[in-house]
């Protein structure tokens, strides 16, 4: 693969957040690196390519709904007739639909898996062949703290990231004879528009969440910011380790991008028993106050 200054690289969800940090990153550290950048919002991503351009990189920027089949193939046929290649995808397009399981209609629960697993499989596979072809690739998949644990409220947001990671082991293996590397990048918290983006999620998919037999949950749900702001990372914070996954020759498989996040995962998933993990998730999401607020509303029906 050519050196990274002068490679390609393929970035979903563009317009904001990791995304757009991780294109104004590349584009202000190795001037001459080509960027193909796609999102929905036309206007936030020609700013993003007007940084971008500015710092010397090659932009093409390309409005992409990650959900809609028809338009991933015209995002890929758009990035060869500019730069003739794409060295790096980075599968970074999604969002996370909050709320119990159970009040989630069944139009959010589609739209939460086509954005966050099916468009990125169906963006990889358009890519493979063409990877293949030029002599190997990159492919880094957004995933989370939340694709390895999942907690209350996180349900289908969680279920698309678990996807995510076994999507990418298997890849991972399938691909190797090819020179085809993946690699899977788990955030934590991150100091974007992603709770913003949860509370619009959340009024769109859920009526009346306050009068819900989950409304003590709801209404711990709106300090969530809050509680874990102080252990958030920047997105520019997460785009230098993404940046060390696109510049490695060997990437490793996985990246945690966490304050403390490999011994978070460790002590989550391999020591503590899954009786305390629960029970340290319902409380941290306010389930612990349910029980009792049900019995509330059971003797007082008129609420």
């Amino acid at each position: 693969m050519p050196p990274l200054s002068e490679q390609v690289i393929l970035i979903t969800g563009a317009s904001a957040g990791i995304g757009a940090a991780l294109a104004r990153v590349l584009a202000t550290n190795y001037p001459g690196i080509c960027l193909v950048l796609a999102a929905r919002s036309v206007e936030k991503l020609s700013q993003v390519a007007d940084d971008c351009s500015k710092a010397g990189a090659g932009v093409l920027i390309v409005p992409t709904d990650i959900a809609q089949f028809e338009q991933i193939q015209a995002l890929v046929d758009a990035a060869i007739a500019r730069f003739h290649r794409v060295d790096v995808l980075v599968n970074n397009a999604g969002y996370g639909q909050m709320g119990p399981i159970e009040l989630i209609p069944a139009a959010a629960v589609q739209r939460q898996f086509q954005v966050n697993l099916l468009g990125t499989i169906a963006l990889t596979q358009a890519l493979i062949p063409i990877m293949r072809n030029q002599g190997g690739g990159k492919i880094i998949n957004i995933s989370s703290l939340g694709g390895k644990i999942a907690f209350p409220f996180g349900g289908l947001y969680s279920a698309s990231k678990f996807a995510i990671e076994a999507l990418s082991d298997a890849l991972r293996q399938e691909l190797e004879p090819f020179n085809i590397r993946v690699s899977v990048i788990e955030p934590g918290p991150v100091s974007t528009e992603f709770f913003e983006v949860v509370d619009r999620e959340i009024d769109l998919a859920i009526q009346h969440p306050e009068k819900s037999v989950y409304r003590a949950a709801f209404k711990k749900l709106e300090d969530l910011e809050k509680q874990t702001s102080s252990r958030a990372w920047t997105s520019e914070r997460v785009a230098t380790v993404i940046i060390r996954a696109i510049a490695a020759q060997y990437p490793k498989p996985r990246y945690v991008a966490a304050t403390s996040g490999n011994f978070l995962l460790f002590m989550m998933t391999k020591v503590l028993p899954t009786s305390l993990v629960d029970k340290f998730w319902q409380r941290f999401y306010g389930i612990d106050l349910v029980a009792k607020d049900w019995q509330i509303q059971k003797r007082s029906p008129e609420q």
